[in-house]
């Protein structure tokens, strides 16, 4: 029988969710005498936490794989973790005989007895896996800012995700839960994510505006408390005071499209007329604040009358930050029985499009911001971010080498290049 592994190495894709459940691996290994090293070269066990949200994630979770697989050393095991594990688990033992062990969701990644292994495919239940990421303790924060999931999976059935067939229905996590992880952190920043982020606590029973006196409780906590992933028909007046209120006014809207027939076909709710209307009584109430958000492109039955809408949408909403992605069929979902399929080539032209206005919008707001004082929390030597910034997704600001990490600083903004700022 070989010798258990001693040192391992973990690479982590896709969004903050996954970022949240390679922490808590980390704290499950490190309890269990494992040692992290900075390259796969250098480990007993190589692990991969993978995506499979869309086919681009997909093919950098391989790509990833394959690579890792590459640099490993000889005797070295490779372990794959994550959505694609969970999702694709049995073709990726069929595809990819480089990996020694697929681990899905509720399956412990050190060595453990056969009966444990336990994979979770929670179905309809809201029961809780038994080997639970959810709520395992993880190391304190090695920067200023840490993510924190409130919950796991949606209720939600948006026509083109298939997040609830892997993740399961929503199982939101105890207050008192997430405030020990808050404290255990030690960070400036705490970001809250979850699939559903402002539904936190419906699953519990306990009414519809529980994210609320979670959001209070956790700027208690911590100098900053930031939201990611609201649906709007969730974004109503008390919620939008309650951000407001933290100083961090930071509005990450899950939008996906604007055209009222586009949305019916995608079973979402909303439209641009709508949503412009929030957008604007959030900036009368707070004219700091700022807005992120996601779009889909290409979706089935998207006509050109709906792109030029959402086109209308994004020059009259002024976010700060927005993505576009090309729509991905995912199997089991609503959009796949869809027809009106949009041509690869008519697709990739509305996202460059899309993508040229919004990044001459960003430039542009960034330049406004020129001669301004901004609050920055400084993230590394030299890297800091103001509350127009979320960690690791939207532009940063270039601040005086000798400022130290962690510390919070009045600075005023001398230049902007793009999405990046400089300040002193």
């Amino acid at each position: 029988m070989s010798e258990p592994p001693t040192t391992y190495f973990l690479e982590t894709l896709g969004c903050p969710k996954n970022q949240v459940d390679s922490d808590k691996l980390e704290g499950v290994l490190t309890a269990d005498g494992m040692q992290r090293v900075t390259s796969a070269d250098k480990a007993d066990m190589v692990v991969v936490n993978t995506c499979a949200f869309i086919d681009e994630a997909r093919a950098e979770s391989i790509e990833t794989i394959l690579a890792l697989s590459e640099e490993r050393r000889p005797g070295a095991e490779l372990v794959v973790t994550g959505c694609m594990a969970e999702r694709h688990g049995n073709e990726l033992a069929v595809e990819l005989p480089e990996i020694d062990r697929i681990a899905p969701f509720g399956v412990a990644l050190a060595p453990v007895a056969e009966s444990a292994a336990v994979s979770v495919s929670l179905g309809p239940t809201r029961r809780a896996p038994d080997f639970d990421l959810l709520n395992l303790p993880r190391p304190a924060s090695e920067r200023p800012w840490a993510y924190v999931k409130i919950a796991e999976g949606c209720d939600r059935a948006c026509g083109f995700c298939a997040i609830p067939t892997f993740r399961g229905p929503q199982r939101s996590r105890s207050i008192n839960q997430i405030l020990a992880e808050v404290e255990q952190l030690d960070a400036s920043e705490i970001v809250l994510v979850a699939q559903d982020l402002a539904a936190y606590g419906r699953d519990q029973g306990v009414g519809e505006r529980s994210i609320i006196p979670l959001v209070e409780q956790v700027s208690r906590r911590v100098e900053r408390v930031r939201l990611l992933y609201l649906y709007p028909s969730d974004l109503n007046d008390a919620l939008i005071d309650t951000i407001c209120g933290t100083g961090v006014p930071y509005f990450d809207l899950s939008l996906q499209h604007v055209s009222p027939p586009l949305m019916r076909l995608m079973r979402r709710w909303g439209d641009g007329d709508r949503f412009l209307d929030r957008i604007v009584a959030i900036r009368e109430r707070e004219p700091d604040a700022a807005f992120r958000s996601n779009f889909i492109v290409g979706y089935p039955g998207e006509t050109e009358a709906d792109h030029d809408a959402l086109l209308d949408f994004v020059e009259a909403a002024q976010l700060d930050w927005c993505g576009f992605f090309a729509y991905s069929p995912e199997p089991g979902t609503y959009a796949m029985e869809l027809a009106g399929n949009v041509d690869a080539a008519l697709r990739d032209d509305r996202l460059a499009e899309l993508r040229e206005l919004q990044d001459e919008i960003t430039a542009t707001k960034r330049d406004l911001l020129v001669g301004s004082r901004v609050e920055v929390l400084v993230d590394e030597p030299g890297v800091g971010r103001s509350h127009r910034e979320a960690p690791e997704i939207d532009g940063v600001i270039a601040v005086p080498v000798g400022l130290e990490v962690g510390s919070t600083h009045s600075l005023t903004i001398t230049a902007a290049m793009g999405p990046d700022l400089e300040a002193s």
